[in-house]
């Protein structure tokens, strides 16, 4: 994935400046790319340079142009020896005559005078105050160089491109060597100063036209790896000859280092050898939501199946698995092959499988065990020994943020204790990169200030083009904007906090009781069944995410976690509110009705089974209601809506989240471009999948193709 700090329009920016939140996001981005806190120097040229261009753009009737700030030169920038190349601004539209992308690379330069060093060149100049500096079209030759190449975002897309140098404060006498004839030349290397204002609007006008920039952002962004199908569609798609998801940077690099580990300890299943190499390894790949550990585990499966060896794929979460079988279009044997739990290995499969690969491993259990065993088919061993038992190399795919039940004990120190009480060789490894939330680690940050993640502190949220966050007064609002969007052909679910009792279906009929009761709206909780209810017409929880019929159902922690849906309204309950700037947890207390039996809410707060408890103390409670609302807060790809029962706690979020509705960044259906618009993609028919023989493709260097 590749660098950016901001992509807005240019209207946008202005209005984001504006208010004070412009250069504060700026600076909290560079610190999280590049470790470091932004200089004064560089939040003074961000506060003065990128308006003056902002404000040229309007005014040449371009405000619709994107700017995209501080752009990496190349997709894997990161990984480059010395600093990272960034461009100050990519502008990005549609050519007004061409039917490509039309690219401006810009250097902004606060410079207000420059002389010449050498006589014979005007490569090299002189600025007061600052020493001898290159003349800014050397630089742009080389971000020209890197942007439209194998490894640029460029790359394969139908573009024009140029840069010029803007010198806001000069005049065209002050910096001759810069413009004189003698200056470097090419199509990078154009020069504008404020007697050049005029040109400059005129060029911008001839070379962007007057809409549809906004598509043209959004191609970009997917060739930059921020616009990632959702995992489930790449796997439909997989079954055929082509595929769109790719594993870049670390997720490749991690990738290639398990494959290469099997094909040292694994023997060749073509040549078994004669005396087996009994080594055991080891991997743990730690990572937040939305870095791509399941997208790693499903190109490693497939590659793996594909050279012959034994491999399964254990989950924690049946909602994983029952969205994976019905949106892939598994058929029950196909799929009970190669996808399983964790808690089926009691008894270790003999002989070893090659490859166990885990996901969603921090919700591993102490014991494998279940309230329909016998005592005898339960587990007796903790159940990270059973997994190690069961195969010669174990890939562990964790994420401590996202453990939302007592009895879940999966954690990077059990995984290493295990590791050691085996004599297997640990290799662990992080990632840190965004993939979920339309690639903003600035919405994930948020949300973690928000909640109170681990001690963060809270934030107003700034709009960055690539998240959308915004709070409503209603449940029924908040129904409203996700049922329009999924009618229009966005994926959208709505989700809550266990905060209401779930009754079970009722009567021959599957009857679903209203649960979630706030005010006089009152919806279901999705079905606690393993089949259909309601005559049929409402899915089974495992599938609830991803069936049709899912919509008119409150989803919760359970059965949202591990998916994502381009909408998803969130309704946090009374089990977690805000009072006198800090959270408070409350249990809650049912009732029952006497006229119908049903159980209803007598003191608000959490009714989650596994975590109301008074056996699961108070910090404990605490840490597992707010990793619950974390999980439920970054499941969208798009946009998440917020509400919460509570008034005090709305207008918390109120003034977090501020006015987010600039122009056209709320990012409905309506407002998405052409490009943006991916509807899921129609499961498969049950049965067999049956996969074509793959093509060999070009790849570029940095990526893996999935399957």
């Amino acid at each position: 994935m590749s660098m950016l700090l901001l992509k807005l329009a240019a209207r946008d920016l202005l209005n984001l400046n504006s208010r004070r939140r412009m250069v504060p996001h700026l600076a909290a981005r560079w610190k999280h790319f590049l470790s470091t806190d932004a200089s004064l120097t560089e939040r003074s040229a961000w506060a003065e340079s990128l308006v003056h261009l902002a404000e040229d753009l309007v005014a040449a009737d371009r405000g619709n142009v994107e700017m995209v700030v501080e752009c990496a030169a190349t997709l894997d920038e990161a990984e480059r020896a010395g600093d990272p190349r960034l461009i100050d601004v990519v502008l990005v539209g549609h050519h007004p005559e061409e039917n490509g992308l039309s690219v401006k690379l810009v250097e902004l330069k606060r410079w207000s005078t420059v002389t010449r060093v050498e006589r014979a060149t005007a490569e090299l100049v002189h600025v007061p105050g600052m020493g001898e500096k290159r003349h800014p079209a050397l630089q742009l030759r080389e971000y020209y160089d890197a942007f439209t190449g194998d490894r640029g975002p460029l790359h394969g897309l139908d573009f024009e491109c140029d840069g010029f140098a803007y010198l806001h404060n000069a005049t065209d006498a002050s910096v001759l060597p810069l413009v004189g004839v003698d200056a470097p030349t090419g199509s990078y290397a154009r020069v504008y100063t404020k007697d050049r204002r005029d040109r400059l609007r005129s060029d911008l006008r001839s070379s962007f036209a007057a809409d549809g920039a906004d598509s043209a952002a959004e191609i970009l962004l997917r060739n930059m790896g921020l616009r990632n199908t959702p995992l489930l569609d790449a796997m439909v798609r997989s079954i055929g000859e082509d595929t769109v998801f790719t594993l870049r940077g670390r997720q490749k690099k991690v990738a290639e280092e398990i494959l290469e580990t099997a094909a040292q300890v694994l023997p060749d299943p073509r040549l078994p050898a004669l005396l087996p190499d009994e080594r055991r390894v080891v991997f743990l790949v730690t990572g937040g939501a939305g870095t791509g550990k399941s997208a790693i585990g499903l190109q490693l499966k497939a590659e793996l199946e594909a050279e012959g060896r034994t491999v399964k794929y254990a989950s924690g979460s049946r909602a994983f698995n029952g969205a994976l079988q019905e949106h892939v279009g598994y058929g029950d044997v196909e799929f009970k092959k190669t996808f399983t739990y964790f808690s089926n290995f009691v008894t270790p499969p003999d002989p070893p499988l090659d490859v166990l690969i885990c996901d969603e491993a921090h919700r591993l259990r102490d014991r494998s065990t279940n309230r329909f065993w016998k005592p005898e088919d339960r587990g007796t061993k903790p159940q990270v020994d059973e997994l190690l038992d069961a195969s010669r190399l174990t890939v562990f795919f964790l994420d401590e943020g996202q453990s939302v039940r007592p009895q879940e004990v999966g954690t990077a120190a059990l995984v290493e204790d295990a590791a050691k009480r085996h004599g297997a060789v640990l290799r662990r490894t992080c990632l840190r990169e965004q993939f979920r939330c339309g690639g903003s680690d600035a919405y994930i940050r948020w949300v973690r200030g928000a909640l109170g993640v681990s001690g963060a502190k809270p934030e107003v949220w700034t709009p960055d083009g690539l998240m959308h966050v915004e709070v409503v007064d209603t449940p029924a609002e908040l129904e409203r904007i996700i049922r329009s969007e999924a009618g229009a052909g966005a994926s959208a679910r709505m989700v809550a906090g266990y905060c209401w009792p779930w009754t079970k279906p009722v009567g021959q009929e599957k009857r679903l009781e209203p649960d979630v009761r706030i005010g006089d709206w009152h919806r279901p909780w999705n079905a606690d069944s393993e089949s259909f209810c309601e005559n049929k017409t409402v899915p089974p929880a495992k599938i609830w995410s991803v069936h049709e019929n899912g919509l008119g159902q409150i989803g919760c922690v359970y059965t949202a976690q591990g998916l994502e849906w381009d909408w998803c309204g969130v309704i946090m309950g009374e089990d977690m509110v805000r009072r006198d700037d800090r959270w408070v947890f409350r249990r809650g207390k049912e009732r029952v009705d006497k006229e119908t039996g049903i159980k209803r809410v007598a003191v608000p707060g959490s009714f989650d089974p596994k975590v109301r408890p008074k056996s699961v103390d108070d910090d404990e409670f605490a840490r597992l209601v707010r990793h619950a609302y974390h999980v439920l807060m970054t499941r969208a790809s798009r946009a998440t809506v917020l509400y919460s029962t509570d008034e005090e706690t709305r207008t918390y979020l109120k003034e977090l989240v501020g006015d987010v509705h600039i122009h056209g960044l709320r990012p409905t259906w309506e407002n998405l471009p052409e490009q943006a618009r991916q509807p899921h993609l129609p499961r498969p028919a049950r049965g067999r999948r049956r996969r074509r023989k793959r093509q060999k493709k070009d790849t570029l260097p940095g990526e893996t193709r999935l399957f």
